[in-house]
């Protein structure tokens, strides 16, 4: 794995190949397959953009074949910071295929948390707005290119009918190359071998008053993480997901958020802001079937929904991430959706918590369900490391495929938040109830602290 990672230990590399859960493949390979599986079906959609799984592999080889013109090269770091648009997908897998490093940075970031991730990651490369509701990201890039000089490469996204002050490829005094992000396109040239074992992005985990910490994810753990996701869901090539949380969260992403429903040759709607009367229309809109709402806005759903006229037939799940709804907003919800809610819990660490379709309703409604995959182990512990009594609130600890066994270049923070045994340390406070389902309740304050609601 990339320097500065922590690796499984070999017994449980074995065993989670044995089990079937790694398979080998690389996210942007697995691309290449759905597009010639489902080549003319819609893959994603933004407003009135349709790109077709064909055509969203092209843009990526083409773009993939452009960063490695422009010197990016394997096992770099990209930080990439774009809104709920099809270049947040096509810059990823991009990224993927030229053998970099894309790392995850919410748009809400500033030069405080940007030059930090740009610091630890030794980024070389930026993807982000130009400009983005008032905020001039490519004057936030050039003041951290100034600082860490291994940052020389920033790439600008534009919205369509907008033309960046920067024009086309410059270099500032510091030596740090400009270029829009709409004018990377290359003949590709021959495939990269790269392997399913590294670092395939990187995800953050953050805590009030804290820096990011930086999650690496392999390809095979997070492949495995959206394919069982999707399988939990239900999710078939009919269905319509609509990413209303950022595109990079957890959910959004591959919980089974885009990668699932692309493995399947479903079609993603990418929701760009907040509104809810604008998610209800795309619903309306696309025939949405599937779709995340934080737990935050579905409570504030749950109140608004009588007042807005919509189509909402097509829908047949909602995951509610975060914490649960209040038993009587949760049942009002369902009803006024007229379909089932999937309450989910999820760690940029890896683990995931959800309830399934064949749950008997007080279950959905009280519960996070359970854990992922069969070889996740959770163990709710008290202050001394000892399990608690089935029922009683304990920290949620967890080790499993798709949980990390370390944030990146953090040997010192590892040794309080990792086990000996591998166990992460998350930090909130959780129970079990006699059938085995995991009941998240909140999370104390301090170092351990991460954040839940993605």
């Amino acid at each position: 794995m990339l320097k500065g990672c922590v690796p499984w230990p070999e017994g449980f590399v074995d065993r989670y190949w044995a089990a079937g859960h790694w398979r080998g493949y690389t996210l942007d390979n697995l691309l290449r397959d759905w597009a010639l599986e489902h080549g003319p079906r819609t893959a994603l959609v933004h407003g009135d953009t349709r790109l077709s799984y064909a055509h969203l592999n092209r843009r990526v080889d083409r773009m993939a074949a452009a960063f490695r013109l422009r010197g990016l090269r394997p096992g770099q770091r990209v930080v990439v910071q774009l809104p709920n648009v099809p270049e947040f997908v096509i810059t990823v897998f991009a990224l993927m295929r030229a053998g970099a490093v894309p790392v995850y940075c919410p748009l809400s970031y500033r030069t405080p948390e940007v030059a930090h991730i740009v610091r630890v990651t030794q980024a070389v490369g930026y993807v982000g707005p130009a400009t983005h509701r008032g905020f001039d990201h490519t004057a936030m890039a050039a003041g951290i290119a100034a600082q860490w000089p291994f940052l020389r490469r920033v790439f600008t996204f534009e919205e369509p009918g907008t033309a960046s002050p920067y024009g086309g490829l410059t270099t500032d005094p510091a030596g740090c190359q400009y270029s829009p992000l709409g004018a990377l396109d290359s003949p590709p040239g021959p495939a990269l071998a790269l392997s399913a074992d590294e670092v395939a992005l990187f995800e953050l985990a953050d805590a009030e008053g804290e820096v990011p910490r930086l999650v690496p994810r392999t390809h095979n753990d997070y492949a495995y993480q959206a394919r069982a996701a999707a399988e939990v869901v239900g999710l078939t090539g009919d269905d319509v997901y609509l990413a209303v949380l950022p595109a990079e969260s957890l959910f959004a992403f591959g919980g089974p958020g885009i990668v699932g429903t692309l493995s399947l040759g479903g079609t993603v709607v990418l929701a760009d802001g907040q509104d809810p009367s604008a998610w209800l229309s795309a619903i309306e809109r696309e025939r949405v079937t599937i779709t995340s709402f934080p737990s935050g806005s579905a409570r504030h759903l749950a109140d608004v929904l009588p007042t807005i006229q919509a189509d909402l037939g097509s829908l047949r799940l909602v995951q509610i991430c975060g914490e649960l709804l209040p038993r009587e907003a949760a049942e009002r919800l369902g009803a006024a959706l007229g379909c089932r809610l999937q309450p989910v819990f999820g760690l940029p660490e890896g683990l995931l918590l959800l309830t399934r379709p064949e749950d008997p309703a007080e279950t959905l409604l009280t519960t996070h369900g359970r854990p992922l995959s069969p070889d996740d182990e959770i163990r709710i512990v008290d202050a001394d490391g000892r399990d608690v009594p089935e029922g009683e609130p304990g920290e949620l600890l967890a080790r499993g495929p798709c949980t990390t066994r370390g944030h990146y270049r953090e040997p010192e923070r590892n040794a309080l938040v990792f086990t000996p045994e591998g166990y992460f340390r998350s930090g909130v406070l959780a129970r079990r109830d006699p059938e085995g389902n995991v009941v998240v309740s909140g999370r104390p304050g301090g170092p351990r602290n991460a954040r839940h609601d993605h």
